[in-house]
């Protein structure tokens, strides 16, 4: 935030882009530090952000603050992921509240949820894996890193302008898809 403000004169744009799905498994396997510990890389590190990203931009005179949530926990429950649903849901609430606080004062809270997506972190170890994945979405494939990157564009830029608090989908359908 005070590089951003040194070096050019404020701070417009924020995109808290994090996200570790922790220990998977049944809750009764998951310890109380594996629960911490995903909740504060995803959902810690969101509050601690906002909380010295607002202020700068409520100084600038409004701005656009973006999280990186999921549809986990939020359309849909997977099993064994407990925390990263939990702290990713976490997020969505955070935005709302933070969007009714502080648009007012021209800054734009907004959570992205992705769907899957073909990223050095996607754990597609098999082709059968990939395909799995693939096939849970509407669209039957995921996304590649740019789909993403232009859905954050759009909630960073003017095209936006009033959109506030929401929980934007760029999930290639994976929210909905029964099939």
């Amino acid at each position: 935030v005070n590089l951003a403000v040194d070096r050019f004169g404020g701070l417009d744009i924020t995109f808290n882009n994090v996200g570790a799905v922790g220990q998977m498994g049944a809750i009764s396997d998951l310890s109380l530090d594996d629960w911490r510990e995903t909740l504060d890389t995803n959902l810690t590190s969101a509050f601690l952000g906002a909380k010295h990203q607002v202020p700068a931009m409520v100084e600038r005179g409004g701005g656009s603050l973006i999280f990186t949530s999921t549809f986990v926990g939020h359309t849909v429950g997977m099993p064994g992921m407990t925390s990263y649903a939990a702290s990713k849901a976490g997020l969505i609430g955070l935005t709302q509240v933070l969007a009714a606080e502080h648009g007012p004062r021209g800054v734009r809270v907004n959570a992205l949820l992705p769907g899957g997506t073909d990223t050095p972190a996607a754990t597609f170890k098999t082709p059968e894996s990939r395909t799995f994945v693939e096939n849970l979405h509407a669209l039957k494939r995921v996304a590649q890193p740019e789909e993403i990157a232009r859905s954050a564009l759009y909630l960073a830029s003017d095209a936006s302008s009033f959109t506030t608090g929401t929980a934007l989908f760029a999930d290639g359908g994976v929210s909905i898809n029964r099939t």
